[in-house]
């Protein structure tokens, strides 16, 4: 699809990624729709680029989702990317409740909500899209992101199920898995523990720059960085193997889970 003049919802326009991807649609001459928790922020971008409206919502929230959804009242939209996401880096018994919620919210159910409301708008374009930003752990589980690898999982299975569900109608459904990437989501110790464990890591840059050629190219499914794209397919086929492969790494694992607990229970005392 060419993007110039379309008319797209970018959630998570303030992260790392949707950061970057603003700024990538822009110069592609696309009207775009921002979505954030943090309006300041949201200015920051939406000033630079040449054609945005900004909307503040909190969409892991009712009360967010109803905001979003009642600013598009009307609204022609031509393609919905959803990049807004949440981690955590720890051990599942190590993780709070609270966390997995927010994360579940966030990074799988608002995506389907959102996709609901406004897929009849979307339906009813001469040619539309919904990308979703995946991960490569939507399809490798990884000790120390058990539940972002279930939000991720979740993700996965949610745009393969609707692109079936959208096949001959005027909507294409994307899906694009980053591997390692280097925004806020990850802390110190799992940029090191990355380093430790020999993990390539993109800029949001290159990021974003697939996923334009994703939505030009109508690629349904688009998996970044090599070896990653082979451990997918070998997961996919002979998972034990990557059980072996991934269980050598395990000790170093467990040794950062545990200094990241450590600094969780000390942010969690400064900010109390």
């Amino acid at each position: 699809m060419e993007l110039k003049n379309k008319c797209i919802l970018l959630t998570g326009a303030t992260g790392g990624i949707g950061h970057e991807l603003a700024f990538k649609l822009n110069s592609q001459g696309a009207q775009l729709i921002l979505v954030g928790r943090n309006e300041n922020r949201l200015k920051l971008v939406s000033d630079k680029l040449t054609s945005a409206q900004i909307i503040k919502a909190d969409i892991a929230t009712e009360q967010g989702l109803q905001i979003l959804i009642s600013a598009l009242a009307g609204v022609q939209l031509d393609g919905i990317i959803n990049a807004a996401g949440l981690n955590q880096f720890s051990t599942l018994n190590k993780t709070d409740k609270h966390k997995i919620a927010q994360m579940l919210d966030t990074n799988l159910l608002a995506p389907m909500y959102i996709t609901q409301a406004l897929l009849p708008t979307l339906k009813s374009r001469p040619s539309a899209f919904i990308l979703n930003v995946g991960s490569t752990f939507g399809s490798i589980g990884f000790a120390g992101y058990s539940a972002y690898c279930a939000t991720k999982f979740g993700l996965r299975g949610f745009t393969e199920s609707l692109r079936r569900e959208l096949s001959g109608t005027s909507v294409k459904v994307l899906y694009i898995a980053p591997r390692a990437t280097k925004t806020d989501m990850n802390s110190e110790k799992v940029t090191q523990m990355n380093l430790d464990l020999g993990v390539q890591t993109d800029s949001p840059i290159i990021v974003a720059q697939q996923i334009i050629e994703a939505i030009r190219g109508n690629k349904e499914e688009t998996y970044i960085g090599w070896p990653e794209k082979m451990f997918v397919r070998l997961n996919a086929l002979v998972p034990s193997l990557v059980d072996k492969s991934l269980a050598k790494q395990l000790p170093i694992i467990e040794a950062y889970t545990q200094h990241q607990v450590e600094l969780n229970t000390l942010n969690n005392g400064e900010l109390s």
